[in-house]
């Protein structure tokens, strides 16, 4: 890979993954519910624009948004959702980005029950060792004799189960509803939009909307808008023009070591010896999923 085909990935890995510190440095200053509210407030007014001036702002009807919406409710809203809230239960970033790196080999394995293709026995183990890896990690930082702390650690798995089905929602409508896919910037329109209108009422009814407005929170959303929200999406986008969705796919196996690495640095967060050997045992379920993969067997 020359240097500049391997600068796009990296640049996506850095920016994908500084949103769950950037979340971390954001929650001191306000709740999970109102960080949702004002970063997908922003992203909405920033894509509105955008769209409207280049002169692509088009309404395709409630049979095309409505889905896209969904999508966008779960893959944004609720996958965040769990984040945000298991980070603000005292969870350590990389530990979260640990058990969110379970969606991609996740989804891999259920793609069978829309694409018609069969899961094979090699991904169903990579899927369940890698699993156990973050089973082992997770299991060893739960404190059983606070029942808050340890439900905090459980979170992320909603997570997982909310992109997951959101991937698989799209990947139906790609297959077998063409018509329903949108262009990607009226798509993340639509999304973010969806989830700024879906955090309105439980951000003010719940957390009133308090947001302590200084420099470092103004700071972070800025970060997480701009670079996460929009920086990290379209090179995903670009990503995704030029490298099949399987070893796209891999980029997100990056997250725990990347994120524990920015967490270290960020907050002084400290590796336990079973995070090194949950770590150990994902990657090698990542081995197995990757070798198995149906893109993978085909270049065989």
């Amino acid at each position: 890979m020359t240097r500049s085909n391997l600068l796009l990935p990296v640049t996506f890995i850095i920016l994908w993954n500084s949103g769950f510190v950037g979340a971390e440095y954001g929650l001191p200053y306000t709740g999970p519910l109102t960080l949702l509210f004002w970063r997908y407030g922003a992203l909405t007014v920033i894509l509105f624009l955008y769209l409207l001036i280049i002169k692509r702002l088009r309404f395709p009807g409630w049979a095309v948004t409505l889905p896209n919406m969904l999508v966008g409710l779960l893959a944004h809203g609720v996958w965040l959702s769990g984040v945000l809230f298991s980070l603000n239960l005292g969870v350590p970033a990389g530990i979260v980005a640990l058990v969110t790196a379970l969606q991609p080999m996740a989804t891999g394995a259920f793609s069978g029950t829309i694409t018609g293709e069969r899961t094979s026995t090699g991904q169903w183990i990579g899927l369940i060792t890698a699993f156990a890896g973050v089973a082992l990690t997770v299991l060893a930082r739960m404190d059983f004799s606070d029942s808050k702390a340890a439900t905090a650690y459980l979170i992320p798995f909603v997570s997982v189960a909310a992109m997951t089905y959101a991937n698989l929602l799209e990947r139906k409508m790609e297959l077998y509803q063409h018509w329903r896919i949108l262009p990607m910037d009226l798509t993340l329109f639509y999304q973010s939009l969806a989830t700024f209108i879906v955090f309105m009422i439980p951000a003010f009814s719940l957390e009133s909307l308090k947001t302590q407005w200084e420099p470092p929170f103004i700071l972070t959303m800025t970060w997480l808008v701009l670079a996460v929200s929009l920086g990290a999406y379209a090179s995903m986008w670009k990503l995704l023009e030029r490298m099949e969705a399987n070893r796209f796919s891999a980029l997100f196996y990056f997250s725990p070591p990347v994120t524990m690495l920015m967490a270290w640095i960020a907050f002084g967060d400290t590796l336990l010896l079973s995070d090194v050997g949950g770590l150990i045992i994902v990657f090698t379920g990542v081995f197995f999923t990757q070798k198995h993969s149906p893109n993978t067997q085909k270049k065989t």
